[in-house]
């Protein structure tokens, strides 16, 4: 399976995805820590992380699979939502909790 099938996958079988530098639970950077803080500040309790910094490939096949050039990512059902710049408008605007709303539901 090459980086972006592994990818795919990744973000298809689960509902709410970050791929971020660190953990949810240790950012390596603010805009990490920033989305972390978003998604929790939504309510959800519970979502896949990957850790960029642990895998050149995924750092690298990420940004070609998104064609988004920098990290965090977020994935919600599948689909791309964007960076941390993109979530803090979308959460302030209340639309990703719109978009959440599903997912929150199933969980």
């Amino acid at each position: 399976m090459d980086i972006k099938e592994k990818i795919h996958q990744t973000v298809t079988q689960n509902d709410v995805v970050l791929y971020m530098k660190g953990s949810p639970q240790f950012p390596q950077c603010g805009f990490s820590s920033r989305a972390v803080q978003i998604l929790n500040a939504c309510g959800v309790k519970k979502f896949a992380s990957v850790d960029v910094l642990a895998d050149a490939e995924v750092r690298q096949g990420i940004k070609e699979y998104s064609n988004w050039p920098t990290v965090p990512q977020l994935y919600i059902g599948g689909e791309f939502v964007g960076g941390s710049d993109i979530m803090t408008e979308m959460f302030q605007n209340g639309e990703l909790q719109k978009q959440l709303e599903p997912v929150l539901g199933a969980a």
